[in-house]
Parts: C-alpha cells; structure tokens; sequence
C-alpha cells in the first residue's frame, strides 16, 4: 500500500507541486497541498518543503493564500474558473495579487501552518538547513492576521468564509439557505469543464454552479474586497483548523526562539469564541453561522433558537464586551494584535515579514465595520461532518469532545456502525444522496482529522477502528477522492493526491500511538521520516 501510494504522489508531481488529479484538478490547490505535503514528508521531506514553498510564494500582499496556484503549460480551457476568468494580477492589484503568477482570488481552509510545523519535524537539520521556518513563519503569521482581520465579517472573532469554494466543502447542504439568496449567472456564461471528467448525477447541479459563479465574479468585480458582498459563513472547520494551525504557528515561533504562548492563548481565545458562536448543546454538534441571515436579536448567541429550537448557554460577557469595542478598521484597534513574541525572533526572521507582506488592501469604511460588528446571524440546521471537526482542537472542554464523539458515533454519522467511513453530510437528512459532491460521500481528509481528533481525547478504540476502515477504504478504492459512506464505492477522481498522502501518514503512525502532552496531540507524534472550486 506505501509503494502503491507513493506511485499516485510520484505521478501527480510536477516538479514544484502536486495536482490532486491529473484530469479534473490539473493546478495546484490550497488545502490540498497542505494535506499532501503532511503525507509527502514520509517520503521526501525536501519534496514536502517545497510543495509547500511553492503554494506560499503565490500569497497575496494582504496576507490571503489562494485556493488555486495556475500552472501556465495547462490549456485555459482544461478548467473552468480559468486564469482569465479570475484576472488576479488586475483585478487583485489592490490586494497585492502577485504579477508573475496567476492565481484565484479566493481562499481555503487555513491548515498551512500545521502542514508547515510536521514537515519541519521530519527531517529538523534539512529544515535548518534551508531556513525553511525562518522563511515561512512571516508568511503564514500574515495568513492569519489576514483571516482574523480581514474575514471577521460576523464582528464576534472567527474567520468568515465568502463563497462555499473557501470551506472546501463545496457542495454541502450548508450553503443551500445562503446560496439561495443569490441570483445565479447566466448558464450561457460560463462553461463546466468538471463534467468532462464526473457524471452530472455526481456533481453540483447547474443552478448551484450558477452562483458559485455569481459570486465569484461579484467578488473579482469588487477588486477581492472584504465585507461587501451577499455571502459571509462562519464555518466550525474552518475555524477550527485555524485555531490549530495557530497552535502550530506557536510551536513555529518557539523553534525560532521565542516563546509560543501568546499564540497559544489566541487559540484558546480562539477556542472560546468557537464554542460561543457556533456550539449547539441540545443537537450535541457545532453548526454553520449565515452572518447575514436573520437573527432573534438576543445576542452573539442568535438565531440558535429559531434554527434549531433549543437553549443556548449566554454569551461570556468579558469577551463579548472586549470584541464589540474592537475597530475592525484597517488603521483602528486590532482586535488580534500581531503576536508579541514576533519581537523575540531575529532581525532577519522580521526584516523578511515586513519586506514581503505589506498590508495595503483598502481599509473597510466604518459604516461598513459598524454594520458587521452588529450583525448576528442566524446558525444553519444542517448537520455537516464540518460540525463535528472541531474535535481537533486540544483546548476544546471535555464535555463538549464527550458530546461530539457520541454524536459522531450516532444514527446522523455512524462513526463505528453501519457506514464505513463518517460521511460529509447527515445519514438521515433530507439532502443526503451518497455520490453527489459533499452532500453525503466519505471523504478521506475529514475522516483522518477525525481520527487525530478522537485520539487526542482518548478515544483510542474507535481512533484505530476509523484507522484501519481508512486505510482499507483507500485500497481498495484506488486512492478515491471519496467514497460512497456505506459500501466504499469509488467516485470521483481515482489516483487522488491527498487520499494517497494521508494514507502514507496513516501508515506511519502505528495503530494505538498515544498523544503528546504538547498541546497539539497526535499533530506532533511520530514525526520521524525518511471544491474545491
């Protein structure tokens, strides 16, 4: 199975990255190349590095990592959103699009930082070697400042997604109440290059690909400006994964000399504001927050009751007090303030972050922070596998881990039961269908956060029972981009870049490993190695 892994990594190369699929996704993708370098490292640490180093050189000036680098020997017509269709090096010139790239303009979930920290610990003396942290830790610290600044649409803390592309859950029923508020681009103005290469039954439906366009090209028009657009959602995994790569940006900054804690306490902080907003206690999981949907008007706690009909805990007042005093003003207060600790780290370390990221994306007008600041939103009812993520989080309460893994474990995900693999979308809700594109399949990414996520709790049974049905899965699947929950059935693209990679790190990891009193758990244990839209 390693030989047989290492063949789809080896074949998906290009020299400097990693498609995830030679036919469907020919570019290079955010969030994929995160997952495929933590699997990359147990094969070659320097591949690892660079596949990571060529992602982070298409950062944008104002911080943002795009969802999609464009490899320029690829046909325009071989995907579709295109180059020409983003126009990032014109449209994007006031956030400081790079001109020598192309890229989107969008972004993905952020698990950069932690991809950054385990490659680093595969082979430390390479990583010194080339100044591999000296050279990243600028770039990924203005990736999160750029999230928690620029994205904190909702005024409550966490990062907002603009377009169901970002969460990289592209398809799910999530989006379905906020997507309906938007009207859909002509069919005639645009082609769909995804059906080529999936069957239509498969895919999203023309009308939803209708609006994802829309607001892309509301987006682009807008010049990637944040904050005035139709659709703003603070996703638990999303956020989620922020937190935990903050918690690895931390243990970055420690290797670089300084201390870790201020950034370990902005993950708590972090944490904190997760459960606030996003934590259901009676439906036992985390739920998807429409920004711009319509609240109760009780507080940072609103819309839970009418979504969901259940109680809600109140709002910590400390911390609601503290966020609604914030500017979100690009030159008022900083509701999360630049670590101290970057002060700690060398001249060198912080002449590079000043030369590279320079903040000079239009600042967002005060009307327009005043009205996001006292928007609250309404949360979502439907039941995702991205609620159940934040199990990751090692600050997370144990009775909120405790309620996550039994709901996990229930007749809505099956974790351990009659689905093979935790699916992507409720088992008994109405939108479930298990081939159609995140609105039930298994995919292999979130089930392996899962599994890391249950064994830093403890969960160590159910941890290797979901070890040994990925591994399996993946097998017999041909390394599927996602499988059918129950039976395994292959769907999507075969030979899938992260399905290949995260088995590689699945099979490294052996089965019942214990978890690190770091504060990041199995993230940091057996480091040793050799929509997407």
């Amino acid at each position: 199975m390693h030989l047989r892994a290492a063949r789809v990594l080896n074949g998906n190369w290009t020299g400097t990255s990693t498609v995830p699929s030679r036919g469907l996704y020919p570019h290079q993708w955010s969030w994929d190349s995160a997952f495929i370098a933590i699997g990359l490292r147990h094969l070659s640490p320097l591949r690892a590095q660079t596949e990571l180093e060529t992602l982070l050189g298409a950062q944008w000036a104002d911080g943002r990592v795009p969802h999609i680098v464009f490899n320029p020997s690829v046909p325009l017509d071989a995907y579709f959103p295109s180059p020409d269709f983003w126009r990032s090096s014109t449209a994007g010139r006031a956030a400081g699009a790079p001109r020598t790239v192309q890229t989107s303009g969008i972004v993905q979930p952020p698990v950069h930082a932690l991809a950054v920290w385990l490659v680093h610990r595969a082979d430390p003396g390479l990583s010194r070697a080339r100044n591999f942290l000296p050279r990243m830790y600028p770039r990924l610290a203005a990736w999160h400042r750029y999230l928690l600044h620029r994205r904190d649409l909702g005024g409550r803390g966490l990062a907002s997604v603009v377009h169901p592309w970002e969460q990289g859950m592209d398809n799910s029923p999530c989006w379905d109440a906020p997507l309906s508020r938007i009207t859909p681009a002509p069919a005639r103005s645009f082609r769909r290059a995804d059906l080529d290469h999936g069957a239509p039954e498969d895919r999203p439906t023309d009308l939803d690909y209708g609006r994802y366009v829309r607001l892309a090209t509301d987006y682009r028009d807008r010049g990637y400006a944040d904050g005035g657009g139709e659709f703003a959602v603070e996703d638990p995994a999303f956020n989620a994964l922020l937190i935990a790569s903050e918690h690895a940006l931390a243990c970055i900054a420690q290797e670089l000399g300084a201390t870790g804690t201020a950034r370990h306490a902005r993950a708590e902080r972090l944490t904190a504001a997760l459960v606030d907003r996003l934590w259901d206690p009676a439906e036992g999981m985390f739920f998807c927050r429409d920004v711009y949907g319509a609240g109760d008007g009780a507080g940072a706690g609103a819309g839970e009751s009418g979504a969901l009909g259940s109680e809600r805990c109140s709002q910590n007042g400390a911390l609601g007090s503290e966020r609604r005093s914030q500017s979100r003003d690009g030159h008022g207060s900083d509701p999360h303030p630049e670590n101290p600790e970057s002060s700690a780290l060398t001249p060198e370390h912080r002449s590079q972050s000043t030369a590279h990221l320079s903040d000079h994306c239009p600042p967002q007008s005060s009307a327009l922070a005043s009205e996001h600041r006292s928007l609250r939103g309404a949360l979502i009812p439907e039941r995702s596998v991205s609620g159940l993520l934040p199990l990751i989080l090692p600050a997370l309460p144990r009775d909120i881990a405790a309620t996550l893994v039994r709901t996990a474990s229930g007749p809505h995900f099956e974790l351990g039961g009659a689905a093979r693999l935790v699916p992507s979308y409720d088992l008994t809700g109405d939108a479930f269908d298990p081939h159609r594109y995140w609105r039930g399949p298994a995919w292999f990414n979130t089930n392996w956060l899962l599994e890391r996520g249950l064994r830093l709790h403890g969960e160590h049974g159910r941890a290797d029972g979901l070890r040994e049905a990925l591994l399996r899965t993946a097998d017999e699947s041909g390394f599927a981009e996602y499988v059918d929950p129950y039976s395994g059935e292959a769907c999507g693209a075969l030979g899938f870049s992260w399905t290949a990679a995260l088995t590689l790190d699945l099979l490294h990891e052996p089965p019942g490993h214990g978890v690190s009193p770091t504060g990041l758990g199995t993230f940091v244990k057996s480091d040793k190695g050799g929509d997407r839209g």
